[in-house]
C-alpha cells in the first residue's frame, strides 16, 4: 500500500474518531450543558465561517455582511412557526431558502462590482435588514423581538437535539466545500479569485459562478439561523443582524485558513473559547468585544496571514520538497494534439478572412488607445502584429478577447460581428489568448490550471470532477506537447517564467481554439525556449490553428510571420510580408520618429 494511500486512510480514521467523540459527548455529559452550549456554539460557527469561505475563501469576494442571511433564516423559520404551529426544527429548511433567495437577488446586483466596494455593499445589506426588522413591526415586532415557544420534547433531552442538528449542519458545510473544491465548479471559483479576467478568458462564466457561490454561501447559513433562533427561543434585530458576528464569522476563517476546507472548523474551534475568555476578562458590551476582536484579526493578519492550516501545510511541503529532487521538463515527441475549435468552419478555404476589425475605436479618458483601427487576419496564417511601444497592440488584442468593450467599431469572427459577446462566449467561439506578463493561477498545480479552461458553459458540467476523466486526459496530453507533462503537479507559481509560457500556451489549446492571440511569447526568456514556442507555433499551426503575433523581437517576426501588421497610434499604418514592411517609409518613421523618411531621402542625393 503506498504511503499517500495511508496517509489518506489515517487522515479519515482521526476525522471519524473525532466525530465519534463529538457525538458521545453529550450522552457521556448529560448534566453539563454549559460545554454542550460551548460545543453547539462552535458548531454554528463553523456552518456561517464555512459557507463565508465559498464566496470569500473559494471565489476572493470579501463580505462582512454574511451574518443577515442567519438572521433572514431565522426571522422566516420563527415566522413561518407561529402561524402554522409547528416545530421550528422542522421548517428550518424554509430559512435556508430564504437565505438563499435573498442572495440570489443580492448577488445578482453586487456582483457586478469588485473589492471594497462589495465590501462596503455587503454591510450595507446586514444593516439594511437590521432596520427593515426593527422597523416592520407588524410583522417583526420590531425591537420587542419575537418569542418563540419552548420545545416540546422530554426536558431530560435539555438541549440535546439542538446540539446534533447543528452538529449535523457542521458535517454537512464541509461535505458542501469538499465537494465544490473538487469540481468544475469549485474550480472555476478559484480562478475568479486568481484572476477573474483571465478566468472570463478561458471560458469561465464570471457572472452564474459568483451567484451561485453567493447562494451555497448563505444557504446553510439560512438554515443554522434557524436552528439557532429557536435555540434562543427569543430573536431581536440587533441581536440576529450583528455586525459583530459577522467579524467573528471572517476572523474564524481566517484564523483557521482562509480557502481551505477544514480551516473554518479549525477557527471556530479556536474563537468560539476565545470568545467565551472575552466574556469572562473583559466584558460583553458590543464596545468591548469589538474592540479586542478587531485586535484579534489585525494580530491573525499581521502575523498569521494565511492561517493555520496553511501555514503548518508550507511547512510540511518545505519539508517535503527539500528531500525530493525537484524534476525538469523535456521535449516531447508526441503529435500534436487536435486543435479544431468549437467555432471553425473547416468548410471555409484556408486564406479567408477570420478575423475582421472594422473602425475600432478606444478611449481612456483624454487618451486613445486605438483610432479607427481596420484590418482583418486570414485563416491559416502566423499574421505578426508590430509597432512601437504605446501604438495600441495590447488595448486590441483586449478588444478582440473581450477583456475590454470598444468605444465603437466592429469586430468579426468567422464574418459573425461579436462586440457585444462578453470574454467567456469569445473563447466558446475559438478564441484564446496569452499575456505578456504570463496570468497562470499560481496557487493551483499546473495540471489544475489546464484543466481550468471550458469550452462551453453547461449547469450539468458544474458538478463534475475538476481533475479526472478525459479533461484531465487531455490535459496531460498538451502538457506533454510542451514538454512540461512532469512538472503537472507543481505549483504554477513556482515555474519559471519561460516555463509559465508553455503552460500558458497548453492552457489556451484546451480550449481547442481556431484563433490564438500571443502576446509576446518570447519575451523574457532564454533563446533555447524561444526556438521551442517557435517550432511550438509552427506546428499547431501545420494542424489548421491562425495566429496573430504580436512581438518585439524583430528577428523572430520576419522569420515567424507573414504578413506583417504594424500599429502606430491605434491604427494600422502597414501590412505585407516581411519584406514589404522593412522597406515601408511610414514603418520607418513610426520606429525611427516622424520625418526619418525624408532625412533619408536627402542623405541619398
Amino acid at each position: 500500500m503506498s504511503a499517500g494511500r495511508v496517509n489518506g486512510l489515517l487522515r479519515w480514521a482521526l476525522l471519524l474518531a473525532a466525530l465519534a467523540v463529538l457525538v458521545a459527548f453529550p450522552l457521556a455529559r448529560k448534566e453539563d450543558a454549559y460545554h454542550q452550549t460551548v460545543l453547539f456554539l462552535i458548531f454554528l460557527f463553523a456552518v456561517m465561517s464555512g459557507g463565508w469561505n465559498i464566496i470569500s475563501g473559494f471565489t476572493g469576494y470579501v463580505s462582512l455582511g454574511q451574518s443577515a442571511f442567519l438572521g433572514i433564516g431565522a426571522y422566516t423559520v420563527a415566522l413561518v412557526a407561529l402561524q402554522v404551529h409547528v416545530s421550528p426544527l422542522f421548517l428550518v429548511p424554509l430559512g435556508g431558502l430564504a437565505a438563499a433567495a435573498s442572495a440570489a437577488v443580492l448577488g445578482a446586483v453586487v456582483m457586478r462590482t469588485r473589492g471594497h466596494s462589495f465590501v462596503i455593499i455587503t454591510i450595507a445589506f446586514l444593516f439594511l435588514m437590521q432596520t427593515v426588522a426593527l422597523n416592520w413591526r407588524s410583522v417583526t415586532h420590531g425591537s420587542n423581538g419575537i418569542t418563540l415557544p419552548l420545545p416540546r420534547w422530554n426536558s431530560d433531552l435539555g438541549n440535546m437535539p439542538f446540539y446534533y442538528v447543528m452538529l449535523g449542519l457542521m458535517v454537512l458545510s464541509v461535505a458542501l466545500s469538499a465537494w465544490i473544491r473538487r469540481t468544475k465548479f469549485g474550480m472555476g471559483l478559484i480562478a475568479i479569485r486568481e484572476d477573474e479576467d483571465k478566468a472570463a478568458v478561458i471560458g469561465v462564466r464570471t457572472s452564474v459562478y459568483k451567484v451561485l457561490a453567493f447562494v451555497a454561501s448563505a444557504v446553510l447559513i439560512g438554515v443554522a439561523g434557524g436552528v439557532y433562533g429557536y435555540f434562543l427561543t427569543f430573536i431581536d434585530p440587533r441581536g440576529m443582524f450583528d455586525i459583530l458576528m459577522s467579524v467573528q464569522i471572517v476572523l474564524a476563517a481566517l484564523l483557521g485558513g482562509r480557502g481551505t476546507i477544514w480551516g473554518p472548523v479549525l477557527g471556530a474551534f479556536l474563537l468560539v473559547p476565545m470568545n467565551e475568555i472575552t466574556n469572562n476578562y473583559f466584558g460583553t458590551s458590543p464596545g468591548e468585544r469589538l474592540f479586542v476582536f478587531g485586535l484579534l484579526l489585525g494580530a491573525v493578519v499581521l502575523f498569521l496571514p494565511r492561517g493555520v492550516i496553511p501555514t503548518i501545510r508550507g511547512w510540511i511541503d518545505r519539508f517535503r520538497e527539500a528531500k525530493r529532487p525537484a524534476p525538469t521538463p523535456r521535449p516531447s515527441a508526441s503529435a500534436a494534439p487536435r486543435t479544431a475549435g468549437p467555432g471553425a468552419a473547416p468548410d471555409l478555404e484556408e486564406g479567408a478572412p477570420l478575423l475582421e476589425i472594422d473602425g475600432l475605436i478606444k478611449r481612456f479618458g483624454g487618451v486613445v488607445a486605438v483610432d479607427q483601427c481596420s484590418l482583418f487576419v486570414r485563416r491559416g496564417s502566423i499574421t505578426g502584429l508590430i509597432g512601437p511601444n504605446g501604438s495600441g497592440k495590447t488595448t486590441l488584442f483586449n478588444l478582440v478577447s473581450g477583456m475590454s468593450r470598444a468605444d465603437r467599431g466592429t469586430v468579426r469572427l468567422d464574418s459573425r460581428s461579436i462586440d457585444r459577446a462578453p470574454a467567456w462566449h469569445r473563447a466558446y467561439l475559438g478564441i484564446g489568448r496569452t499575456f505578456q506578463i504570463t496570468r497562470l493561477f499560481k496557487q493551483m498545480s499546473v495540471l489544475e490550471n489546464v484543466v481550468a479552461p471550458l469550452g462551453r458553459f453547461a449547469w450539468a458540467q458544474l458538478g463534475a470532477d475538476a481533475v479526472s476523466g478525459p479533461e484531465a486526459r487531455r490535459a496531460q496530453e498538451l502538457l506533454d506537447f510542451v514538454g512540461m507533462l512532469p512538472l503537472a503537479d507543481q505549483p504554477a507559481g513556482q515555474l519559471s517564467f519561460g516555463q509559465q509560457k508553455l503552460v500558458e500556451l497548453a492552457q489556451v489549446l484546451m480550449l481547442e481554439p481556431q484563433l490564438i492571440l500571443l502576446d509576446e511569447p518570447a519575451g523574457g526568456i532564454n533563446p533555447a525556449l524561444i526556438q521551442r514556442i517557435t517550432d511550438l507555433i509552427r506546428e499547431l499551426n501545420q494542424q489548421g490553428v491562425t495566429f496573430v503575433v504580436v512581438e518585439h523581437n524583430m528577428p523572430l517576426v520576419l522569420s515567424l510571420c507573414d504578413p506583417i501588421l504594424v500599429l502606430a497610434r491605434g491604427r494600422c499604418i502597414a501590412q505585407g510580408s516581411a519584406e514589404t514592411i522593412q522597406g515601408d517609409r511610414a514603418v520607418l518613421d513610426a520606429y525611427l520618429g516622424e520625418g526619418w523618411s525624408r532625412v533619408e531621402e536627402r542623405l541619398e542625393v
